[in-house]
């Protein structure tokens, strides 16, 4: 059954297991990653034991929010999504956020606003009515959101 010593002396932790050592750390590792991130030597052995070089111990140690998420060009048809995106953007054409009630709804919409105005751009925000419309992009809402098309200025069109 391996190894009986408990790990830094610990027989039984507060859900009553005993601490085990889970691998053996790379002690050049170990001490590369205490010595160049400047980080005490147990964590250093730490990291090394569950296989986190040099070359991730910073991220790991930092993480941001960045490095964690998939890139989103990888999406279907992402690309084309962008260069309409774009096209709308250089030929000045109305845009209209479609918004949501939630936390991740709200924000994103909101940052998009802020980016839209930041390169010049005006932008609509539409929010669906929670009890008529339910949640996320719906055939009523963008149908009434279609017709916004056909307002007089010959040379706004809109974006979907």
């Amino acid at each position: 059954m391996g190894d009986q010593t408990a790990f830094l002396g610990v027989e039984r932790s507060a859900s009553g297991r005993r601490w085990r050592l889970r691998g053996i750390a790379d002690d050049g590792s170990a001490a590369a990653i205490a010595t160049q991130l400047g980080v005490p030597e147990i964590l250093a052995r730490l990291l090394s034991q569950r296989g986190i070089g040099l070359a991730e111990a910073g991220r790991f140690l930092a993480p941001r929010l960045r490095d964690q998420l998939p890139d989103p060009a990888h999406l279907k048809d992402m690309d084309r999504a962008v260069d309409r995106f774009v096209r709308a953007i250089r030929e000045r054409e109305k845009i209209v956020v479609f918004g949501d009630y939630d936390v991740d709804g709200a924000t994103s919409a909101a940052l998009l606003l802020r980016f839209l105005a930041a390169v010049g751009t005006e932008a609509g925000l539409y929010v669906p009515d929670r009890m008529r419309e339910g949640y996320g992009p719906n055939t009523a809402a963008l149908l009434k959101l279609k017709e916004l098309r056909s307002l007089p200025d010959d040379n706004v069109r809109m974006a979907l």
